[in-house]
């Protein structure tokens, strides 16, 4: 039976496919290919992070030696460490940045990476001496003697041994705590230094410092001229170079120098100090003064920056100022943000019995008895066997009697009927005691 006007027809038949249809889909398909093939694989996942290219370390080992040759200690550190953190075994970067540690006066640190590249190779003559070195610079000679001769028995024809072991007994002798040979040693190793190393800078800086404490100006300033002609931008050499032409009493090319210097290290205190102390041996306080207050901004925890500030306002006659900066060298305190400025103690050593009896006799002269009576008995307990010291004290006890006081009065044109020891001339142009680096000449040898 059939159903009339029914829409339904089994009669079999097939709608046919459009061709725009047909095409759609091709390109739908292609495209889920391409992109499943090519895309995919080339897309990080999301929330993974990407790699990074690493820098081999022999990158930063050629940058930081070409930092090196430029002076650029700091940077230079900063390659060889990112060359251990990238090859924490190889021994020559811990010996490369141990020694520019030393250099930086980053002793301690010095010591640490030496002692690395000792675990690294027991048997490495330089990294025995630079620890020794290290030692030395800290103080601890004891230990750096013991280093020093385990480096020799390594290797005894080794320059660098020979040069540090020299400094480091010429820093001996300026501490005071050398023994009768001391200079004797120092002088043969600076030779073997030489005679094994004549190409070394290291050879000739040792040979130059050991020069300079013995009085040998000139012979120490062609050492130092060689070192620097065999390393040109070490900012060290200058400075010693410039003290030696000073004591040679030639200051215009000492300034020179010392400016060299400052420029391979605008931070390094030392260049103005010096330079400050070359322009007040000419009378010329006013540029000594800035040089100093420069000092003290690039180091104000240093406290022989300020008994030199007081020295060139003293000779500028600009007494208060003086006073202010012989009591800060003198007392200690503090700086404007809090850092600490450690006072200097009384002692028979590197002229610190002139800082207090300058500081006395002004205070003596400006009517401040209390604080002079003070400095008074400070001299005549501590260093009793000081003669101009003593006598110095007995006159500021004079002048404080005598109710007669006169600031302008300066200690060269003292009253010797009065029992007064003027301040001889040699103390008024004397060296201040200095940390973190070589003993200034004094124009006497042997003395710092």
């Amino acid at each position: 039976m059939y159903l009339k006007g029914s829409q339904y027809r089994y009669n079999g038949r097939k709608r046919r496919s459009s061709p725009l249809r047909i095409f759609i889909l091709f390109i739908l398909v292609a495209a889920g290919l391409y992109f499943s093939i090519v895309i995919v694989p080339e897309t990080q996942p999301l929330f993974i992070p990407t790699n990074t290219p690493t820098t081999p370390p022999e990158a930063y080992l050629v940058e930081a030696e070409q930092l090196e040759r430029e002076g650029r200690f700091s940077r230079a550190i900063e390659l060889y460490q990112k060359a251990i953190d990238s090859d924490p075994k190889n021994t020559a970067s811990y010996i490369n940045i141990a020694k520019l540690q030393v250099f930086e006066s980053d002793y301690s640190d010095a010591v640490k990476n030496a002692e690395n590249a000792i675990l690294l190779n027991s048997n490495n003559a330089v990294a025995h001496a630079i620890r020794a070195w290290a030692l030395g610079k800290q103080g601890n000679y004891l230990d750096a003697e013991t280093a020093f001769t385990r480096s020799m028995e390594i290797d005894p024809n080794n320059a660098l041994m020979y040069a540090y072991r020299t400094e480091i007994l010429v820093d001996q002798f300026n501490a005071g705590q050398d023994s009768l040979n001391t200079l004797e040693k120092a002088t043969e190793y600076s030779r073997l230094a030489i005679s094994n190393g004549n190409n070394l800078m290291e050879a000739h800086r040792a040979r130059g410092l050991l020069l300079e404490i013995t009085g040998n100006y000139e012979d120490a300033i062609n050492e130092f001229q060689i070192a620097i002609s065999i390393n040109p931008n070490l900012a060290d050499l200058y400075l010693a170079l410039g003290r030696n032409l000073r004591a040679a009493e030639k200051d215009a090319d000492a300034i020179t120098a010392f400016e060299r210097a400052r420029s391979l290290n605008p931070y390094d205190p030392w260049a103005p100090y010096y330079i400050s102390r070359t322009y007040s041996g000419n009378g010329e306080y006013a540029k000594a003064i800035q040089q100093a207050e420069d000092a003290i901004k690039l180091a104000p925890t240093e406290t022989s920056f300020y008994w030199n500030l007081g020295t060139q306002y003293y000779r500028s006659e600009k007494f208060q100022q003086a006073l202010d900066n012989f009591k800060l060298a003198i007392q200690g305190g503090t700086t404007a943000d809090g850092q600490v400025i450690e006072g200097i103690p009384l002692s028979y050593d590197n002229r610190v019995p002139e800082l207090y009896y300058m500081y006395g006799l002004v205070l003596a002269r400006s009517g401040q008895c209390q604080e002079a009576t003070e400095i008074v008995r400070l001299i005549i307990q501590g260093i009793p066997d000081n003669t101009i010291a003593v006598e110095n004290a007995n006159y500021m006890t004079d002048v404080c009697k005598s109710g007669q006081f006169d600031i302008t009065l300066s200690p060269a044109a003292a009253d010797s009927d009065d029992a007064a020891a003027s301040v001889p001339e040699e103390t008024m142009e004397s060296e201040l005691p200095e940390s973190g680096t070589e003993a200034e000449p004094s124009g006497e040898p042997g003395q710092n």
